[in-house]
């Protein structure tokens, strides 16, 4: 590894955005460090500049605990420059329905919000130090759910998305004194494996009148770790095309 490479590390990338995004950062030269439940494609693990592949469920903090011991360990005192939190999870009930007020149990909405807000909180708070050293940055990928009443989201994850993006800003008020600057992306609809055919009923409402790609969001989180943003912080913004208009 060159010592002028950047490092970044990225949860929730055995698929979809997250290893879109995980590839952009390859791509641009980054050395990156991931984690998932699942595994990477094998083409990806050998990729010179995929430094390290965790499969772990950050769920609970000895999880993240032992991730973070990992990769600090991996890191041998350099620093991070840049933390993207994307792992998460939109449960269902047994009866094939989305976690909802009177629907599933309530040790389910937990599960759901550790893995959706305080597994960010824990990773970002664990890699604080080593943030600071590069003057880094923080992207929590939120969702469009946050923000509206979606109508397959169901509502423990889009309340957890919410306290992400609540969560995002306190973040940026209080990192910045060791100047990490902190940001999320809200993705709309955007076409995935996990995304199934209900979908298309959306589309009418999305202004662009299509479904977004993986790689307009990775687009958008890459941006927003390099110096171009470096005045940039506590900021959302909305990969959507323009669906959260209305």
């Amino acid at each position: 590894m060159s010592t002028d490479q950047k490092t970044v590390v990225i949860s929730g990338t055995s698929r979809g955005i997250g290893q879109t995004t995980a590839l952009r950062f390859m791509q641009e030269g980054w050395r990156v460090i991931t984690c998932a439940r699942g595994p990477l494609p094998e083409e990806l693990s050998r990729a010179a500049n995929w430094a390290h592949h965790f499969q772990l469920d950050l769920t609970g903090r000895e999880a993240v605990d032992g991730f973070l011991r990992e990769v600090k360990g991996i890191l041998d005192g350099a620093p991070l420059h840049a933390l993207v939190n994307n792992a998460g999870v939109s449960p269902k009930t047994p009866f094939k329905e989305r976690l909802g007020i009177l629907n599933g149990s309530i040790d389910g909405w937990r599960d759901v919000f550790e893995l959706n807000l305080f597994a960010p909180l824990r990773l970002a708070r664990g890699f604080a130090g080593d943030l600071a050293r590069s003057k880094g940055a923080i992207v929590n990928i939120t969702s469009i759910a946050g923000h509206y009443v979606h109508p397959f989201a169901g509502s423990a994850y889009s309340t957890s998305k919410a306290a992400l993006s609540g969560l995002t800003r306190e973040m940026a008020a209080e990192m910045a004194q060791l100047g990490i600057r902190v940001n999320a992306v809200a993705p709309g609809e955007i076409q995935t494996e996990m995304i199934s055919p209900d979908y298309e009923a959306l589309i009418p409402r999305i202004p662009l009148d299509r479904m977004g790609k993986p790689e307009d969001v990775a687009a958008a989180v890459f941006r927003l770790c390099t110096d171009e943003f470096n005045y940039v912080t506590g900021t959302e913004i909305f990969v959507t095309g323009g669906q959260h208009l209305y």
